[in-house]
């Protein structure tokens, strides 16, 4: 009886040898991961250089000089809270992400995307572009994470899908809190994200709270998006596919009065709550939008604006929003596009007043 015990866990141990043999190397690696800890003093850079896919680098508290670059898939860089801070280096080489002026980057390919990366508690600041930027990534999950003060934007991602950017802090930063775009320097029909996710922010001081540029299939959900001096931007252009098939949705959108000066295809900015200009078929449902004032173009509670290039917007869904308190219109539309539904809104003032647009 003990011979056959043997014989049968020496069986079963030389197939378990086999099935792992039979395992590309690295969903191998990603079985059995690796943690490794980064103390102040040392450089996470090293130790991102060094990871397999699946391995979690956890940073401890300190602040660590000098940009990080992320192109391993699956890989987690998780601080220990919003006092593991990463900001600009003073010496040393400068790998691509620093010589770009960004603080963290994710970057993959057009063949070979950055896949599975997750970036969790931790502060990023300073930097002279971005705070947090991916680029070619998939399913990167960017949650916890405090970006402030940087030149650009807070946390940015482009030619990417299936992002979630969860219960993240972005303030003062010198464009938007979360930019997320098809691209940011070609032109080119808005893109499917394939589901991305903008859930549980806090957006405050910055440029804009939220841009979407040139994208479709996403929800902005249930952020707060405060003090900037616009707050959820969607913009679409003469490029098709048109920008627009996306959710604002549950936002408490309040009072974003700062004064931003006009850029080349925006005029100045002040008051704006949720604008959408050259969209098609954005839904923006359930949000709270209060006390949004300004005398911009663009000021106002929700407002439906002409875009740079003459697109109109159409399709698009006002409905059972609570905007009150915002001028000069709670809800103001500039733009004379096709198929706008306003439906079941509580606001005070409709620019022009038309049935229905403000029904209690």
């Amino acid at each position: 009886m003990t011979t056959r015990r043997v014989q049968g866990a020496a069986a079963v141990a030389a197939t378990v040898v086999i099935a792992l043999t039979a395992v590309p190397a690295a969903q191998a690696t990603a079985l059995f991961p690796h943690l490794r800890t980064v103390s102040a003093g040392q450089s996470i850079q090293a130790a991102v250089d060094s990871a397999r896919p699946g391995d979690e680098i956890v940073v401890l508290a300190g602040t660590y000089p000098g940009s990080v670059r992320i192109t391993t898939p699956g890989v987690t860089l998780r601080g220990t809270g919003p006092d593991t801070v990463i900001v600009p280096g003073v010496s040393g080489p400068q790998n691509a992400c620093a010589i770009a002026g960004d603080g963290i980057c994710v970057t993959g390919t057009a063949t070979d995307n950055a896949a599975g990366v997750t970036v969790k508690n931790l502060t990023v600041r300073g930097f002279r572009t971005n705070g947090l930027n991916a680029s070619y990534a998939d399913r990167l999950t960017v949650t916890g994470v405090t970006a402030r003060d940087n030149g650009e934007e807070g946390i940015s991602q482009e030619r990417s899908v299936r992002g979630v950017f969860r219960g993240d802090t972005a303030r003062d930063n010198g464009q938007a809190g979360i930019f997320l775009a098809n691209t940011v320097s070609t032109e080119g029909g808005a893109t499917d994200t394939l589901g991305t996710r903008v859930t549980a922010n806090r957006l405050t001081g910055n440029r804009f709270g939220v841009v979407v540029r040139r994208l479709r299939d996403l929800t902005v959900e249930r952020n707060l998006v405060s003090g900037n001096c616009g707050g959820v931007f969607v913009i679409g252009d003469e490029n098709v596919p048109r920008a627009g098939d996306l959710d604002i949705v549950d936002n408490e959108i309040v009072g974003n009065n700062k004064y931003c000066a006009a850029a080349a295809r925006l005029p100045f900015i002040q008051g704006t709550g949720v604008l959408l200009t050259g969209t098609d078929g954005v839904r923006v449902t359930g949000n709270t939008i209060l006390d949004n004032t300004g005398t911009s173009p663009m000021s106002g509670g929700v407002v439906l604006f002409n875009s740079n290039v003459g697109v109109h917007d159409t399709r698009n869904a006002v409905s059972r929003n609570i905007a009150t308190g915002n001028a000069p219109a709670d809800l103001a539309v500039r733009d004379h596009g096709a198929g706008n539904t306003f439906l079941a809104n509580t606001c005070g003032s409709a620019a022009p007043v038309v049935a229905g647009r403000c029904d209690r």
